[in-house]
């Protein structure tokens, strides 16, 4: 096992770190304060060929280490995670597209989903909704076949990019009576008569992503643009109604699943943004004659937050590697979300606590980092979701 990054990965880095630095940090505390989303952003990472459909399939699909994305994730929200979240949001549907559509569905609606380096689009699954969340199974979206069309109402909460999305991928019911298996995956895409952005939420941090709601009246798709196709809809119905009420697993589940170690690494970011500034400053800060980190109080908190941020980014790449290159044996996914997300939630309460009343104020960027954590023990599975993930994991051993 070879813990050192290869050459190749040590290089990606270094760029996405040269772009988080010179074109989010400087920007981050106005799309803070603003709540608008980061065009302007998105479009550099588009020039530069950061966020394209290109890059995903050859830099991130190409690497089989599967170690490039959680990088790329950890350097961007080093800078910041709200902005991020408007570069990398495209990642979760596109992993729903490619996880559960037909090769002829990928080759046709991802290079939409992102546009082109001059015209950039973005993307959003919607999965929540005011009554569900973790709970799938609750899901009142539904989708009926009308002859060659899917007639779909309902209303998502809590969708990224939701807003300004091209094209949607949302999960709706098919039949009721079997619960997530008789749900399935559509795409809606741009200008689609029937779906629209509702309420955007305001939220205690990541301020730059644009989290909405997408309500669909009587929108209506074509029969070829539920995911894998209506013959393979049509069979997992079958079998589904063949078990009866045995349990099964939820391809959206599946599709967070796959995607954990992704969330974890941007939690590593922000906690690590927090450290190396808490750092910084108690070497520069002097109390009763001598600078703050010589003072054991606070020297422990730093031995102990840069402890915790090592074994959270470890589990995730370990995690990153199994999504890859195998599959999880023991809920190694859930871990690094789990691991990382409370860690970036303690470690910036830390940076706060060192900084004392700067750390409490705007002029100082902590206080955003540990509002900008919290969620990343909450979405995409709580992290008491995760605990039960993990526990059944070992209750199968």
């Amino acid at each position: 096992m070879d813990f050192q990054l290869a050459e190749e990965h040590l290089s990606i880095k270094k760029w996405v770190h040269e772009f988080a630095e010179n074109e989010i940090r400087p920007v981050a505390s106005e799309y803070d304060e603003t709540e608008e989303f980061p065009w302007p952003v998105i479009n550099k990472a588009a020039e530069i060929g950061l966020y394209s459909i290109e890059f995903y399939m050859e830099q991130v699909a190409g690497d089989p280490t599967g170690l490039v994305l959680p990088i790329c994730l950890e350097e961007t929200c080093w800078g910041c995670a709200g902005i991020a979240l408007g570069i990398w949001g495209t990642g979760l549907p596109l992993s729903a597209l490619a996880y559960s559509g037909t090769p002829e569905q990928l080759a046709e609606w991802a290079p939409k989903m992102f546009g082109t380096a001059d015209d950039p689009k973005v993307a959003a699954l919607c999965v929540t909704e005011p009554d569900a969340g973790s709970d799938v199974s609750a899901l009142r979206t539904t989708a009926k076949r009308d002859g060659d069309e899917w007639v779909l109402n309902g209303q998502k909460i809590f969708a990224t990019n939701g807003g300004p999305a091209s094209v949607r991928i949302v999960v709706a019911t098919v039949d009721p009576e079997l619960g997530h298996r008789g749900q399935a995956a559509f795409i809606v895409g741009p200008d689609t008569p029937g779906i629209r952005p509702g309420k955007k939420e305001k939220k205690l941090g990541i301020r730059a992503s644009d989290t909405s709601e997408v309500l669909l009246e009587d929108c209506r798709v074509p029969l070829e643009n539920v995911l894998g196709g209506v013959e393979k809809l049509e069979a997992k119905m079958d079998r589904a109604r063949a078990k009866g009420t045995q349990p099964g697993h939820s391809a959206a589940l599946k599709a967070f699943e796959v995607t954990r170690p992704s969330v974890a690494a941007q939690a590593v970011g922000i906690a690590r943004a927090a450290f190396e500034f808490a750092l910084g400053y108690a070497k520069e800060r002097r109390t009763f004659g001598r600078p703050l980190i010589e003072h054991q109080g606070v020297a422990f908190k730093l031995a102990d937050m840069a402890t915790e941020i090592d074994a959270a980014r470890l589990l995730t790449h370990r995690a990153a590697w199994l999504a890859r290159n195998g599959h999880f044996e023991h809920a190694e996914g859930s871990m690094s979300k789990l691991k990382a997300g409370e860690t970036a939630v303690w470690v910036t309460e830390q940076a706060v606590q060192i900084l004392g009343g700067y750390g409490y104020i705007k002029d100082f960027p902590v206080e955003k980092w540990y509002r900008d954590a919290k969620i990343y023990t909450i979405f995409e599975g709580t992290s008491e979701i995760q605990r039960i993930v993990i526990s059944r994991a070992l209750a199968r051993e």
